[in-house]
């Protein structure tokens, strides 16, 4: 049985700990609040952006547009990895780096001779790759702390750009979609080359709409097109934000549970203690006594 002194050092120590994780809790909820609005803001304009492009560009033949629609064999692919800087958000960075991982993997056993490379963001993902030797072509740390969409915008900037010149047949992005606050769900998206509604479309009831376009079809695609792949990019980083918050929150809490009962015990092994000393030190009193008479 342990001393009395060892009990209230761990007393002491669970304590400070549940303290640090309760105030991590309570800055993760606070955070996740902010960025859980602005993900929902951003989900409809995006979904409704996009469904559009891909009803426009499947009826056009400008040579313009068509550059983001070219499928070519993949000998160079470029998957773009979301993680957090941090850890203490539970399974969250371990998710989708194996969700990455197998789609590595499945793209290797598929095209045997393409070339993966990888454009980390986040420290986590940064180290993950780091260690297996992975190709990178660029690293963005810290990102998340002040993300906002003139930050994310040279990235997918940059990303169109090497799909345009051929550097890259294929881009993709890994991240973890939020769902609710105790799901997250990792996710693999294609981001270039634009992949067109079908002509007709049963389960697209916007499939074969005729748009009026001012002040051209020209124009308006040559504007639209790079903005819905950035609206696109920086709605994957917005899911990923909130759902890195919304894991930290439910970690911490589960950890202030797990200490709240860990007290409960070493509280009852305190108290245990405490009388089997009592016990000990009454029964030497007593047989000294004893011995004195």
């Amino acid at each position: 049985m342990p001393n009395i002194k060892e009990v209230v050092t761990r007393i002491s120590s669970v304590k400070a700990t549940q303290q640090i994780t309760k105030a991590m809790k309570m800055v993760a909820a606070a955070k996740l609040g902010k960025v859980q609005q602005q993900v929902l803001q951003m989900r409809p304009y995006a979904q409704k952006l996009t469904a559009m492009l891909k009803n426009v560009t499947a009826s056009t033949d400008q040579p313009l547009v068509q550059r983001y629609l070219q499928k070519r064999p993949v000998k160079h692919l470029l998957l773009v990895v979301m993680t957090s800087d941090r850890g203490l958000c539970g399974s969250f960075n371990a998710k989708i780096l194996k969700k990455a991982n197998s789609f590595i993997q499945e793209t290797v056993a598929h095209y045997p001779s393409a070339k993966v490379t990888v454009l980390p963001i986040g420290n986590k993902a940064l180290v993950f790759f780091k260690k297996r030797n992975a190709a990178l072509i660029d690293t963005h740390v810290d990102l998340f702390h002040h993300l906002t969409f003139d930050h994310a915008r040279p990235i997918a900037d940059l990303l169109t750009e090497n799909f345009l010149h051929h550097a890259y047949d294929q881009i993709v992005l890994a991240y973890n979609a939020f769902q609710s606050i105790g799901t997250q769900a990792p996710t693999v998206e294609n981001l270039l080359p634009i992949i067109s509604a079908p002509a007709t479309d049963a389960t697209n009831p916007q499939s074969g709409i005729d748009y009026i376009y001012e002040p051209s079809k020209a124009a308006l695609m040559e504007a639209l097109v790079p903005q819905a792949l950035r609206i696109q990019f920086y709605k994957a980083l917005l899911e990923s934000n909130t759902s890195e918050h919304s894991a930290r929150m439910t970690t911490m809490s589960k950890a202030t549970d797990n200490a709240e009962e860990l007290l409960k015990s070493l509280r009852l092994a305190y108290n245990r203690t405490r009388q089997a000393a009592i016990t000990r030190e009454i029964s030497e009193i007593v047989a000294g006594a004893e011995a004195l008479s």
